[in-house]
């Protein structure tokens, strides 16, 4: 009778460890641990580092290896310029010295006293947004609690209802990550939600002043929702308007320390990490900070970064910066 040969999954994790540098003998350690056959796990690795194809993926390997010791590199000189110690949080900064520092420096910061100019601070609450928009027709995020991978799958959460009772919602239903109005929609744009945009100001100097509908987007929740790790494809300016958000950040050059999975999300749960599951992730550099009503919060493109609300909350999030060729961002990830 043969020898049973290796699963489709075996063969997969054999292929790959070896691009990455995992000796063989390591490699034939592994399988046997793993209840392989001595000299099935033997001819299994001398047909993997035959083929022409895996030669081609130790090239591939080669090129990843070099392109992960550049990125810890950045991590190394991050470091020693204290950037790993805390999120910022910036007074009365002008917009040449954010650009300078942060937007170009590729750095997250909190942004206080820049929005004294905002009619929203004063005015948005939960019964005031009812009053200047609550028959309008919105989209919400709803059942996120019954799917753990609701941020990825976020075509199968849509919902549309009055804003009237998505507010209700929020004011009678207690701290909760069930529903949540994320960026993920076109409600800013909605011309029933023109008056809370008229309560809205460009940070002047740092986003274009003739910002439409499309170059916006609302975030509205209770207290516990959830944005679970994850990096956006663009640099973002985050304005709180409404109670407070804590949020978790990790450069963008760390990306091979957060698991990441579908491209633009992570498998690290950022409010409670498992480091026996995920221990590459205690190696990076996280910062955090309380973003409170009247804070920009600046996200640079790739940063990840894990967003909880503390109260209910409202955020306006802008990503038209004020910039020679406009925003910069990275390709769809493949």
């Amino acid at each position: 009778m043969d020898k049973p040969r290796l699963s489709h999954e075996w063969r997969l994790w054999l292929v790959e460890n070896l691009a990455l540098g995992l000796g063989e003998d390591a490699a034939r350690q592994a399988l046997v641990g793993a209840g392989v056959a001595e000299d099935v796990a033997r001819e299994e690795v001398a047909a993997v580092a035959a083929h022409p194809y895996f030669q081609a993926c130790q090239r591939l390997g080669r090129r990843y290896a070099w392109m992960e010791s550049v990125m810890d590199s950045y991590s190394n000189l991050h470091r020693q310029a204290g950037h790993h110690r805390a999120l910022e949080k910036r007074a009365d900064l002008t917009p040449e010295a954010f650009f300078t520092q942060y937007y170009f420096g590729h750095r997250p910061v909190v942004l206080t006293g820049m929005m004294g100019d905002w009619p929203a601070l004063g005015r948005w609450s939960l019964s005031y947004l009812a009053e200047k928009a609550g028959d309008a027709e919105v989209e919400v995020m709803t059942g996120r609690n019954a799917n753990p991978e609701h941020s990825p799958q976020a075509e199968k959460h849509r919902t549309s209802m009055r804003f009237r009772d998505y507010l209700r919602m929020v004011a009678t239903g207690g701290e909760t990550n069930d529903y949540y109005m994320v960026p993920r929609n076109e409600n800013w744009r909605r011309d029933a939600l023109a008056p809370l945009r008229e309560d809205v100001r460009a940070p002047r100097g740092i986003i274009a002043p003739e910002i439409r509908p499309d170059m916006m987007t609302l975030l509205l929740g209770p207290a516990g929702t959830v944005t679970p790790l994850h990096h956006d494809n663009m640099n973002v300016l985050l304005a709180q308007v409404m109670g407070r958000k804590h949020v978790r950040m990790v450069p963008s050059f760390q990306r091979h320390l957060v698991y990441s999975r579908l491209g633009t999300f992570s498998h690290v749960d950022a409010g409670n990490p498992d480091l026996k599951a995920f221990p590459l992730y205690a190696e990076a550099n996280v910062v955090e900070a309380v973003v409170e009503p009247g804070e920009l919060l600046f996200i640079p493109l790739g940063w990840w970064h894990w967003v909880r609300a503390l109260d209910v909350s409202a955020s306006v999030t802008f990503h038209h910066f004020q910039v020679p060729g406009g925003n910069t961002y990275l390709p769809e990830p493949r």
